[in-house]
C-alpha cells in the first residue's frame, strides 16, 4: 500500500498497534484503521501483540524457531485486500472471486493470494527483477485449479 512506503517497520507496527487500541476503545477509526482493526480481528493470535505496543514495536521474529512472523502476514492480507479493491494486477479480483467461492470465506482465499504473492515476492527478490505479474496470477490459478478437488 502506498500509505505505508514512507514508514518505518516500527512506524507501521505503532500504526497496528494504535487502530487496535482505538478499535478496543470503539473510537471513530479512519478507513484503513478499519481495513487494519478487520485483518487484526481475524487473527487472535496475533492480538496480543499488537494490544502491547512496546511489544509490538519490538518484535523480532525468531527465523530459527520457525514462527510466522505476524506483521508480515496481517500486511500481506493488507497488500492482498489493497490489490483486490482496484484489480491489479487484472483479474486478481476475479481469481479472488473464484477462489473465495472455492475456500467459502474470504480468509480462506486472501490465504492463497497470499501465498502465491509470497512466492512472487520471493523470486523477484532472489532474481533481483521486478515482481512478475503473470507469474503471480498463474501461481494463483495454480491454486483455484489444486482446490477443485476438494
Amino acid at each position: 500500500m502506498p500509505v505505508f512506503d514512507s514508514h518505518s517497520r516500527e512506524q507501521l507496527r505503532q500504526t497496528y498497534a494504535d487502530a487496535w487500541r482505538k478499535h478496543l476503545a470503539h473510537s471513530v477509526l479512519t478507513p484503513l484503521e478499519a481495513m487494519i482493526t478487520d485483518v487484526i480481528g481475524a487473527h487472535p493470535e496475533y492480538q496480543g501483540i499488537v494490544s502491547d505496543t512496546d511489544a509490538a514495536v519490538a518484535f523480532e521474529p525468531s527465523i530459527s524457531s520457525g514462527a510466522e512472523n505476524p506483521f508480515l502476514h496481517m500486511g500481506l492480507h493488507l497488500a492482498v485486500r489493497d490489490q483486490v479493491s482496484i484489480d491489479r494486477p487484472p483479474g486478481v479480483r476475479e481469481l479472488h472471486r473464484l477462489l473465495q467461492a472455492r475456500h467459502g470465506d474470504l480468509h480462506g482465499a486472501e490465504h492463497a493470494l497470499m501465498e502465491a504473492l509470497g512466492e512472487t515476492l520471493w523470486q523477484a527478490q532472489r532474481t533481483g527483477r521486478t515482481p512478475d505479474e503473470g507469474y503471480y496470477l498463474a501461481l494463483a490459478r495454480r491454486h483455484l485449479e489444486a482446490s477443485d478437488g476438494h
